[in-house]
């Protein structure tokens, strides 16, 4: 997914957040049935930020293809028998959409007003969406996700047992990171000047 994308999707999530509302982006593909009539035009979300913000409010989620292409919205995901503790069936269907291979997933918890973004089945980075000029954070954040959040993922392999730890890098933003990886977060932070 490119920056720009990426930001779209972030900026969206933020400003759902900050309303105190609920909604999931899915980037990737997924089993899914509408819930609605599929009656808008597929659309470059970067052209729309507006009409997609509109679209991920409604029930169910968004999906957008990897070059930013609106796919469909108002979709029921199919998610088995997947459950994401401690959290309602909107993280649970994020969740279990973000088990897909080269899935990744924005969710916008309304209860704690929180976006996770989700990929292998794992809660990569968490934004606090109240956090004082969070937005301006944006290409901030989408540096951490491309440089760091994407990379510690591949090269070490989260699997569902492996301790994982939150490291806060900027205010309101917490990364997830594998304990046994922390050293190499660490580097990689610092090389992408995320952190001294």
């Amino acid at each position: 997914m490119n920056k720009q994308i990426e930001e779209t999707i972030l900026e969206t999530c933020i400003k759902i957040g900050k309303r105190g509302e609920g909604a999931i982006i899915l980037v990737g593909d997924a089993k899914c049935s509408p819930l609605v009539n599929q009656s808008v035009t597929p659309f470059k979300i970067t052209n729309n930020p507006k009409l997609l913000e509109s679209l991920a409010l409604m029930d169910g989620a968004v999906i957008v293809s990897e070059d930013g292409m609106l796919k469909s919205y108002g979709v029921k995901l199919e998610t088995g028998n997947v459950i994401m503790r401690n959290f309602g069936t909107r993280h649970s269907a994020a969740l279990s959409a973000s088990m897909i291979k080269g899935n990744t997933v924005f969710v916008v918890s309304e209860e704690d007003r929180k976006v996770r973004i989700l990929k292998e089945g794992k809660i990569i980075l968490e934004i606090d969406s109240l956090t004082k000029n969070v937005e301006q954070k944006i290409p901030e954040i989408s540096k951490i996700m491309e440089s760091v959040g994407y990379g510690t993922l591949g090269v070490l392999g989260m699997s569902v047992l492996t301790p994982v730890i939150g490291i806060v890098a900027i205010p309101g933003i917490t990364i997830f990171v594998v304990t046994t990886g922390v050293a190499y977060f660490m580097k990689k932070a610092r090389e992408a000047k995320i952190i001294k």
